[in-house]
């Protein structure tokens, strides 16, 4: 059995649990949560690290679903306990804080696992298999539309006047750390790192809400070749609308769209047929707005694998780095 300590039982907390609980292989030893009304009774429920630990509880993996700004303090504390540990998205708020905990697990032997779930989604598995297959050519360009809804039902707890740790710089970080991280690391997973960014950022709606703008317009190039673009927005009025990336190239272009980037909409690349693919599966459903696909089970299973098997890791520590460097990059090319 691996045993798995959960630090956050929010929304993903949760999906972490149940996965970890059905698997036949996987054993959940506690969960850490400062919320006492968040108490599970059939499973040990601690309000911090440190008193998990006193009680002699152990663990071989910790999963850190906490809010974004608490990752990597809580992450270099669970590797110092002697943990592998498994972030969820974003890996941290800051790429070099990400590096010392990278250095830190290597220093003491331990493993860093991130959430990366729209690599295992079938869409993004063809799309890096036709380009790794050369069948493309050239690329010559890929653009990004993500246009989501993430409004008062998201950020707002409790009465007008009482907001959560959404919306702040510090805990929160950003719409794309917070909602669009995943796709911006498939167009790093697949087309590689961008450089000569130009970036313009707007707050259509969220004012009273969040410390940082809601949407943006990002230019870059490729440094394997080829220019990109992202368009970003949580503005969109009640539900999600878009989440694609098109990609133009010199045997063929084509398109992968829909709410979350779940289907090929178009496809059109010389002397190719396509295949069919396995149908997504659906978005993770948080009741008043919904976030990307659902493909946890996939990342647990990872972990496993790697911890009891030997295989190699989905997405290491430096992609999840990687990711956060690029995000703060276009960041701060608007200031």
């Amino acid at each position: 059995m691996i045993r798995f300590l959960l630090l956050g039982y929010g929304h993903i907390g949760k999906r972490h649990a149940t996965l970890i609980e059905v698997h036949p292989e996987a054993r959940l030893e506690g969960t850490i949560d400062v919320d006492k009304g968040k108490w599970i009774n059939k499973k040990p429920f601690f309000t911090s690290l440190e008193e998990f630990l006193t009680s002699g509880g152990q663990a071989d993996v910790a999963v850190i679903a906490l809010p974004n700004g608490l990752h990597l303090p809580m992450a270099k504390k669970a590797v110092r306990a002697g943990m592998h540990v498994l972030i969820e998205k974003p890996m941290g708020l800051s790429s070099s804080s990400c590096g010392e905990l990278i250095e830190l697990a290597k220093d003491l032997n331990r493993q860093v696992f991130v959430v990366k779930q729209n690599r295992y989604s079938p869409p993004s598995i063809w799309m890096k298999e036709v380009l790794e297959s050369g069948q493309l050519g050239k690329i010559f360009e890929v653009h990004i539309r993500c246009f989501w809804n993430r409004d008062k039902r998201y950020y707002q707890v409790g009465p007008k006047s009482e907001i959560n740790w959404r919306g702040t710089k510090e805990l929160d970080g950003g719409v794309l750390f917070t909602q669009f991280s995943h796709f911006i690391d498939v167009m790093y997973w697949v087309f590689g790192d961008i450089q000569n960014i130009q970036t313009r950022l707007f707050n259509h709606n969220h004012t009273d809400s969040t410390e940082f703008a809601d949407s943006g317009m990002v230019h870059f190039e490729f440094r394997n070749g080829g220019v990109g673009s992202i368009q970003f927005s949580t503005s969109v009025f009640e539900e999600n609308m878009e989440s694609s990336m098109t990609v133009l190239a010199e045997n063929g272009a084509f398109k992968i769209g829909g709410q979350y980037m779940d289907r090929i909409e178009f496809a059109h690349i010389k002397d190719y047929n396509v295949p069919e693919i396995k149908e997504s599966l659906p978005p993770n459903d948080y009741g008043g707005y919904k976030g990307s696909a659902g493909n946890h089970a996939f990342v647990i299973q990872n972990v496993i694998d790697v911890l009891k098997h030997n295989a190699p890791i989905a997405t290491r520590g430096e992609d999840g780095m990687k990711v956060v460097e690029i995000i703060e990059k276009i960041y701060a090319a608007a200031e």
